[in-house]
């Protein structure tokens, strides 16, 4: 209530800016499978109309755990280095959203020429604060360079919804934890969670929230199905229930053995994914941007 409260004393006229592209470099890859996961990077950015930064989102798939939970430190990790190198840059401020980085996708700190088992492609990482600096600076010139040239709207079409969600929780461990946690979560007598996904429409974007770590397949999915020019998925957003996964994933490969056991169960991403095109199909579609209006520049 306080953060709403101040957001709204602080409210201000602002322009949006929104773009997605492929971010380049050595950033993050699927630790089950180096190639699959998904490249892009979305940001959205508000400035003032005389120009100034209000802020900068970048939205993108990646565990932050460079250091790794080893050195028994709370760290910002590589999103700390995101965010100070972009308010450096080009000022207000920095905000990193995850998306669907579930089994595995991970920050990239292989050291490439230290492979540990070629049949099955491990490699060494670099767990030091310099890989953070790396990763997170390189991240922040690919959201710098993906967004300096979007064209701005002036007047966006803003909408919100949000439905409520029931999931089966089949994990004994996780069921266990719902019913224990110092956190009180809400539960069900049937053996169930409820938990609430959002649809945001801002502009030529279109955003869904996801209760958890979403597997890159179900992430490519929801961005072909959703209708805006710049589909994001929020992970993590609202609850973190652990991994999501479809049901011909899940306890499939012994590789998802660990996927599966931190998963509420088979159905999870089914049904989130039934609710998820439910929201899409209610919902408006987001405005659309001309290329022709990339020369709609603010007054500076």
């Amino acid at each position: 209530a306080e953060a709403i409260n101040e957001a709204i004393d602080n409210l201000q006229p602002a322009w949006l800016r929104i773009a997605t592209d492929e971010a380049r470099g050595k950033i993050a890859y699927n630790y089950y499978a180096p190639d699959l996961y998904d490249r892009r990077m979305s940001v959205i950015q508000a400035v003032r109309p005389n120009g100034p930064v209000i802020m900068t989102l970048v939205n993108y798939a990646t565990h932050p755990e460079v250091l790794g939970s080893g050195v028994g430190i709370l760290s910002p990790d590589l999103v700390g280095p995101l965010c100070n190198r972009l308010e450096e840059r080009v000022g207000g401020l920095a905000l990193f959203m995850n998306s669907a980085q579930g089994g595995m996708v991970t920050a990239d700190n292989r050291i490439l020429e230290k492979i540990r088992d070629p049949l099955r492609a491990y490699w060494d990482d670099a767990r030091t604060w310099e890989e953070c600096l790396r990763i997170g600076h390189t991240m922040a010139a690919e959201a710098i360079r993906i967004v300096q040239n979007a064209p701005f709207q002036k007047n966006p079409t803003l909408s919100c919804a949000a439905a409520a969600v029931r999931l089966p929780v089949e994990s004994d461990v996780i069921w266990g934890i719902v019913q224990h946690s110092p956190l009180g979560y809400p539960h069900n007598t049937d053996r169930s969670i409820t938990t609430q996904v959002n649809l945001v429409n801002l502009g030529n974007a279109q955003i869904l929230t996801i209760p958890g770590e979403a597997l890159p397949n179900i992430g490519f999915y929801l961005k072909r199905k959703m209708r805006g020019q710049h589909n994001l998925l929020f992970g993590l957003t609202n609850d973190a229930f652990g991994y999501i996964l479809t049901k011909v994933d899940f306890k499939s490969f012994p590789r998802y053995d660990y996927v599966s056991r931190t998963s509420l169960g088979e159905m999870t991403g089914e049904i989130l994914i039934e609710k998820w095109l439910q929201l899409v199909a209610a919902s408006p579609v987001p405005d659309r941007i001309e290329a022709s209006s990339d020369s709609n520049t603010p007054r500076r």
